[in-house]
């Protein structure tokens, strides 16, 4: 119930717009805010879908508070102070947190016959109402400040808010099924049988697992060459079309933009953090960054305690319930906080390009409705400190600026990046949000949007991040992404005919050859490496079984594929602009070898800890250069 020392003006209706003074008036008139200010932010809100006062705010020229007053003034409604109210349960759980949330308002308690809702943004009053029609019908609005809002619900709704972060994406898609007493039996029973089968037939099992091998790394080496292929042949810069008309589309109202940084452990990266996105040049009043990290995460919190946030960058604290922390729960969790229309997702040790949020709201504006996703190019900003950083830059350059952007012009499915990803809201929400239990949560949506009918496109904006470049946090962050491969796969291959009919015979091909080839080719890659005893002169253990001519063949083949993954390296270097980093193209062959690794990892915390999140630990190296290359 509402504090009894609370008293209640007369009732009165927010005042019609022809009877307001402005808002502005009303500032300049309070010396909340000089003329020169209220002149700007004039002049910005002819560009931008925002209120004036949080515009004033967001540019740092009139403070929350006096806004606030003013804005009380100019509607006629009574301020209320939320911070010392008791939640009162009945009214508030007649609608869900999300609700309320979204409107950014509380039902605080009855005046006479009238529900009295404390509101945020008296803007938006009618919709409300019209959303209350049947749970209340009779309603009166007073004005509270939207963070006191905000902290209210969320002290309220934390559990509810909390599990349903954990369990947003309908079971049928989820894999959050794996929590099964049982689970180890069947991979241990098979463990068992091919050991027995290996006892009887050592050579024949043998041989299988190498014709296994070289399929699996078939479908993926098809599927790099199809996409190498599309880039050769088309003329448009890498991951965009032409525009229409050959000229910059310059757009008329920029879109709000909610960008979420999920951050753990993070005890060295906050303030390069902090300073990298000040340099964004996307209107303030357009943009808000969540800091998102969980509720225990001292480490975190306390490295933040250090900084001064600008008012666009707020801090979401995930509450913990059960034994559940990942990722994608706690974006689950900070997706009901935002206001945006576009919901985006940076890592912790990210370096977004300074324009890169007016690239996407332009792309937006020019694409099909059923472009709900935009990837941008992921690259590293110390791609020198060593030999692994090299190979890792152009891994991701191979892959982000060559063969993805491929796929995407063929219409094939795009298994997400994990970070510099961009989603219409609407679509996002109809799907769930991320699968809170699976490790590789960008893949699976990747795959998710295209079974719901959306689509992703490339788009050539550059973020870059930290590569890692110490061998065992490079295996145990690739073990995550191959065990989340595992995961999506068996998720969605739960009913192979209903994702065929979803997705389409291409897509259907094109899934099954970059999730089966891409861990496949790790698992069997023992057997692969097999056939270099030919070229020494050795005997390969299947020569009793195959005919020369076919293990020569084989091995001539696997030659080809190094050869064409050197070839894509190469012109990966020169497309992002490190044509130095060509030079180690041809040591690539050297650097994959630790994937073998990796995927026995993945492959036993598959069946022994599915949802454990192997964190990458971020903060070892510097950007270098400060200022990165620019993509193409």
């Amino acid at each position: 119930m509402p504090d009894e020392s609370v008293v209640f003006r007369d009732p009165q209706p927010l005042h019609p717009p022809q009877l307001r003074r402005r808002l502005g008036r009303h500032l300049v008139d309070a010396r909340a805010i000089r003329d020169t200010d209220l002149l700007r932010a004039l002049v910005l809100q002819r560009h931008q879908d925002a209120p004036l006062g949080h515009i004033l705010i967001s540019q740092g020229w009139a403070d929350p508070d006096q806004v606030l007053e003013a804005l009380s003034q100019q509607q006629g409604l009574q301020r209320v102070d939320l911070s010392d109210i008791t939640a009162d349960s009945r009214l508030l759980n007649r609608k869900p947190a999300q609700f309320w949330l979204k409107h950014r308002a509380v039902p605080w308690t009855y005046s006479g016959s009238q529900l009295v809702v404390a509101i945020a943004h008296p803007e938006h009053f009618e919709t409300l109402k019209t959303a209350l029609r049947g749970s209340f019908d009779s309603i009166r609005p007073v004005l509270a400040a939207e963070d006191q809002v905000t902290a209210f619900l969320t002290a309220h709704f934390r559990k509810e808010l909390a599990l349903a972060a954990s369990t947003r994406v309908p079971l049928q898609d989820s894999s959050r099924h794996w929590h099964t007493s049982n689970r180890p039996l069947r991979p241990l029973m098979l463990l068992v049988a091919l050991a027995g089968l290996t006892g009887f037939a050592p050579r024949l099992v043998f041989t299988g697992f190498c014709a296994l091998s070289v399929i699996a790394l078939s479908l993926f080496v098809g599927l790099k060459l199809i996409g190498f292929a599309s880039h050769l042949a088309r003329a448009a810069p890498v991951g965009q079309p032409p525009l229409a008309g050959g000229a910059p589309h310059k757009i008329r109202r920029l879109p709000r933009i909610s960008m979420l940084v999920p951050l753990f452990h993070e005890s060295e990266v906050s303030k390069a953090l902090l300073r990298r996105l000040q340099r964004l040049t996307y209107p303030r009043s357009l943009l808000e960054v969540f800091l998102v990290l969980e509720e225990h995460d001292e480490i975190t919190r306390n490295a933040l305690a250090k900084v001064t946030l600008p008012r666009w960058v707020k801090i979401v604290e995930v509450p913990k319930f059960g034994s559940l922390t990942t990722k994608p729960r706690a974006m689950n969790y900070a997706l009901d906080f935002c206001h945006g229309d576009i919901i985006g997702v940076w890592d912790a040790e990210d370096a977004p390009a300074r324009g890169q949020l007016e690239q996407v709201a332009r792309r937006f504006e020019q694409v099909d409705a059923d472009v709900a996703c935009l990837q941008g190019v992921l690259d590293f900003y110390n791609p020198r400190s060593n030999w692994l950083s090299r190979c890792f830059t152009l891994e991701y350059a191979s892959w982000f600026r060559i063969v993805l952007p491929g796929l995407a012009h063929l219409g094939l499915v795009i298994p997400l990046g994990g970070t510099t990803l961009f989603v219409r809201r609407d679509a996002l929400e109809k799907l769930g949000g991320w699968d809170a239990h699976n490790v590789t949560e960008d893949a699976d949506l990747g795959v998710r949007l295209y079974r719901a009918g959306y689509r992703t496109e490339m788009i050539a904006t550059a973020t870059h991040e930290e590569a890692n470049c110490r061998p065992w946090p490079w295996i145990r962050q690739r073990s995550r992404w191959l065990k989340g491969f595992m995961v999506t796969y068996l998720v969605h291959m739960r009913r192979p005919r209903v994702l065929l009919t979803q997705l389409g015979w291409k897509r259907f091909l094109g899934f099954q050859a970059f999730f089966l080839g891409s861990v496949g080719q790790f698992l069997l890659a023992p057997f692969l490496w097999s056939f270099w005893l030919i070229l020494l002169g050795l005997p390969h253990p299947s020569a009793a079984l195959l005919p020369a001519g076919l293990l020569i063949g084989t091995t001539l083949m696997l030659i080809v594929f190094e050869l064409l993954g050197i070839c894509i390296a190469i012109m990966a270097a020169f497309a992002s602009n490190r044509r130095s980093l060509a030079l180690w193209a041809p040591t690539m062959m050297l650097y994959f070898p630790l994937g073998a690794v990796a995927a026995y990892k993945a492959l036993h915390e598959l069946i022994w800890h599915p949802f454990f999140w192997d964190k990458t630990e971020h903060g070892h190296r510097s950007a270098e250069p400060e200022t990165p290359p620019p993509a193409p």
